[in-house]
């Protein structure tokens, strides 16, 4: 009975944390749907496809340079905060953030040094070396900003945590918006500025200030953060090397079918990848600390990663199917008919996005073990087989095979993560988190035959099934 009681309450803190987080992600993608629809119609498929190249360099220059201490540093937070010494945590807070400031400032010189690299390997030329240049600006802030969310998220400030991406979000877009309109093409560089600086902003204001801060020097500043610093470089090469992966194959894709295919795939990845992964990062933000508190205990291990397999699927069941259903009216309304060639694409990456939430699930065993090494296997692994698909389909089936590579890219982590879940660290899942997976496979399969079939109507009853029994699942969860 009181285990019972117990695991209600942790299925009612997921489902909580699910919905802040949930209303945040709701209003992200809001934004992101003005945003990449502003562009689609003013820019077009080229403003799209700078756009991801832009991003994508971002993305890969932040991931190098933070050393993973966004999301390692949470685990020595939640495991001090977990405790009752208030001044372990205010100075492991305060190692946080001057390693964060550290990083930004060596993140932002490096960004201007590899400059002229960039613009040469991304377009083929030396005329965008002033573009890149100015990114080393984001690559500060967004340091800075990921050391104050490290702290909310390892704090169990998940309400300020929400605000921060919230409301950085909406000023990002103010501002983007009359840019768009008026420099077109030349907006994309300081509309993404403006959403780095909107989101430091918010992250200092709503720091934490619920420990008294504690003044370190930098021998305690080397001392401290060598725990989550070695974690996070074990982190950064596995994460830098997705991100390389993901850059390589967005230049290749740019000099072997033009921008405008690199707008047709960005366009299908966000829906499939960025849309859906909200989904995860809002379950993820209790998920992980929670997790990290148990890491040395098998049997609650087990537990609470078979539970929030099944929370996980109940909620992506219809969503898969929903994408599938709707996804012509979404392209529409989020593109333009100029990405109509998207559409199979993003069916067979909504079945991928099934294998990729059952992966993440399983994966983040590994961060919370502080596994560093395992994890740089599995993901550089995961990696090269990733871009070796997405070059081979691409070139058997065209835009189309990018999302068969996306299922099947899944399927492999989700064998290699899996092995290591049972092998290394003699875990199993639940026969319940098994089915609950089994179920939105069929849902989201489902869903994508009928419509290949030309058959919306049983599509359609399939997905208002599966809507039923989520809101089942997710009642039965509440009330135990």
């Amino acid at each position: 009975m009181a285990g019972s009681k117990a695991g209600g309450g942790i299925s009612r803190m997921a489902m909580k944390a699910m919905g802040i987080f949930g209303g945040v992600q709701v209003m992200t993608i809001l934004c992101s749907i003005v945003r990449t629809k502003l562009v689609a119609l003013w820019i077009g498929p080229v403003g799209v496809g700078l756009f991801g190249l832009m991003n994508n360099a971002l993305e890969m220059l932040n991931t190098a340079t933070n050393l993973g201490v966004r999301n390692s540093s949470v685990r020595d937070i939640s495991q001090a905060a977990g405790g009752h010494d208030r001044s372990l945590v205010g100075r492991i807070i305060a190692v946080v953030r001057r390693w964060s400031l550290w990083l930004g400032l060596g993140g932002a010189l490096l960004t201007v040094a590899v400059a002229p690299l960039l613009s040469e390997v991304t377009f083929g030329d030396q005329e965008h070396v002033w573009s890149f240049v100015a990114l080393s600006a984001a690559v500060l802030l967004m340091a800075l900003t990921n050391g104050e969310q490290a702290v909310l998220q390892g704090t169990a400030r998940l309400k300020r945590l929400a605000q921060v991406t919230l409301w950085g979000n909406v000023c990002g877009l103010a501002v983007s918006v009359p840019l768009f309109y008026w420099l077109r093409q030349d907006s994309i560089l300081p509309s993404i500025l403006a959403y780095a600086l909107a989101m430091a902003v918010w992250a200092w204001v709503l720091r934490s200030r619920d420990y008294a801060p504690v003044r370190v020097d930098r021998r305690t500043t080397a001392a401290v953060g060598a725990g989550f610093v070695k974690l996070g470089i074990f982190m950064t090469i596995g994460n830098f090397a997705a991100i390389v992966a993901s850059y390589i194959f967005n230049a290749w894709l740019n000099h072997a079918g033009g921008t405008h295919e690199v707008g047709l795939y960005q366009a299908g990845y966000t829906l499939v990848n960025k849309y859906t992964g909200l989904i995860l990062a809002a379950l993820g933000m209790e998920y992980y600390p929670r997790l990290s508190r148990v890491a040395h205990s098998p049997k609650r291990l087990k537990a609470f990663v078979s539970q929030e397999v099944f929370i996980a699927m109940a909620v992506m069941a219809p969503v898969a199917g929903l994408f599938v259903l709707l996804r012509q009216p979404i392209v529409w309304l989020l593109y333009s008919s100029e990405f109509q060639g998207i559409l199979t694409l993003v069916a067979w990456g909504m079945i991928g996005c099934v294998w990729r939430t059952l992966s993440w699930c399983l994966a983040f065993v590994i961060l919370a073990r502080g596994d560093g090494r395992v994890y740089l296997i599995t993901e550089v692994t995961s990696a090269v087989i990733g871009l070796v698909l997405n070059m081979v389909c691409y070139r058997v089936w065209g835009i189309t095979g990018l999302g068969v590579s996306f299922l099947l890219w899944y399927v492999a982590y989700t064998l290699i993560v899996g092995f290591v879940y049972a092998a290394r660290y003699g875990l199993r899942l639940s026969g319940g988190s098994l089915l609950a997976t089994l179920w939105t496979l069929v849902v989201a399969g489902g869903a994508m035959a009928c419509m290949e079939a030309g058959w919306p109507v049983p599509a359609a009853a399939l997905v208002l099934v599966s809507v039923v029994v989520a809101l089942w699942q997710l009642k039965g969860l509440w009330q135990r």
